[in-house]
């Protein structure tokens, strides 16, 4: 290595290394990246639903004025339906679909066993609502928003300690609003600074829509989810927002599957400035406000890996020009040293040629 070092002057060891280390920084960064991204398994229903790459997941939240009900949600999927039917899109076997979908609401609601209260942020939830939010379970399991029975609930481990003194509770009985619920499970909230930030930082149950609409506590969905087929970029996106019907003052519409990606990352770098000054008069659900913070840190980051890789090709760019100006040779060198090289080739393969004429 000495050795190697000394045919190198100071300079030329300092432009290497700055070349090495910022392509080392570059390297760490979109690793990070990457694996930040695969964090969030509420943005990543497509992959889960398709290997292919040929679905899409899309979110659409309303404003507390669009009153969006479950008809609304019901006349959406079968004008769906006839969509994927015009775009000759079909199941890949007889049991499989197409497509899942969920709806929520935020609220609150109180959790009653014997003489303890508990009031808890609460999650309304209806549809494949744990296909697109595999929450952590400690004990128990998922419940369908398409349930007959209306009476199943999710706990976190804190609201269980508050109620039953354990988080061993699946089957004990809660009452809300005086009827009588069962624990399906329990869970662990995600921990870390923008969970908390986005509100997971207080208990938290999910309970069906019907019994959040049942307590006067909602006037509507909030949240709408879908993951269906994407044949051509865009298609989904496109047919969901046009399917619904409502304008931009009451919807907003959000491709999941691609909000991570190069180009919808460089938008938020352009509007820097402009994209906390949010128009919509929507609560966004906990889910999409960490994932809207997820996309700054990614923006903040993807400005560094253009940046580590700007540095070094800059550097190159400079070597180069000094080295073209420093040359003492000219095409016509150039052109003679690969006219002699095919010669060599063109002798190799005669010679080679002539040891198996005879076999």
């Amino acid at each position: 290595m000495k050795k190697i070092l000394r045919n190198f002057t100071v300079k030329q060891i300092i432009v290497v290394s700055s070349v090495v280390l910022c392509l080392l920084i570059w390297a760490g960064i979109s690793i990070f990246a990457t694996v930040k991204k695969q964090e969030l398994p509420d943005q990543n229903a497509a992959a889960r639903w398709s290997s292919q790459s040929d679905s899409a997941q899309i979110s659409c939240f309303f404003t507390a004025g669009t009153n969006v009900d479950k008809n609304s949600v019901m006349n959406f999927e079968h004008s769906l339906d006839g969509v994927l039917k015009e775009a000759s899109i079909t199941a890949p076997s007889e049991n499989a679909r197409l497509w899942a979908d969920a709806y929520s609401a935020q609220g609150k609601t109180t959790l009653v066993n014997g003489k303890t209260s508990l009031e808890a942020n609460a999650v309304g939830i209806g549809g494949d609502f744990f296909l697109f939010h595999p929450v952590q379970l400690i004990n128990g399991s998922y419940f369908s928003g398409s349930d007959l029975m209306h009476d199943r609930i999710l706990i976190d481990e804190d609201a269980a300690w508050q109620l039953f003194g354990s988080n061993d509770v699946t089957g004990m009985e809660v009452r809300i609003g005086g009827t009588p619920h069962y624990v399906a499970g329990v869970i662990k909230r995600a921990q870390g600074r923008l969970n908390e930030a986005a509100g997971l930082d207080k208990t938290l149950v999910y309970i069906s829509y019907e019994t959040m609409e049942e307590q006067g506590s909602v006037t509507g969905i909030g949240t709408y989810e879908i993951v269906m087929p994407d044949p051509v970029s865009g298609f989904a996106y496109a047919k969901v927002k046009e399917k619904f019907g409502i304008d931009e003052v009451g919807m907003q519409v959000v491709e999941n599957s691609a909000r991570y990606g190069f180009k919808s990352l460089f938008t938020i770098i352009a509007e820097f400035g402009t994209r906390s000054m949010n128009s919509y008069a929507i609560g966004y659900p906990y889910w999409e406000n960490v994932a809207r913070g997820l996309e700054d840190i990614l923006a903040v980051l993807l400005v560094l890996q253009i940046l580590f890789l700007l540095i070094p090709a800059c550097i190159i760019i400079v070597i180069i020009i000094i080295l073209w100006k420093r040359k003492e040779w000219t095409w016509r060198d150039v052109w003679r040293v690969l006219t002699d090289w095919k010669d060599k080739i063109a002798e190799r393969f005669r010679k080679e040629k002539s040891k198996w004429k005879y076999f």
